[in-house]
């Protein structure tokens, strides 16, 4: 006799994740925190404004080129 080496459950409702251990069900079901991207990455106003200069810099410089 085959025997599965875990038990389903039927609750989840597909089969990969029926699949899965209780334990780990249990883990994914739970809501992660999350935190704002700029505060995940870290970003400050004086490093978005140096980009945005350096980019509009670049730009017009271009277009100084090609015009």
């Amino acid at each position: 006799m085959r025997r599965a080496l875990v038990l389903t459950d039927e609750s989840a409702r597909h089969p990969f994740r029926a699949s899965l251990p209780p334990h780990v069900v249990h883990r994914a079901n739970e809501i992660e925190r999350t935190v704002p991207w700029r505060q995940r990455l870290s970003i400050t106003r004086k490093e978005v404004e140096t980009v945005m200069a350096t980019y509009t810099a670049a730009f017009v410089a271009t277009l100084a080129f090609i015009a």
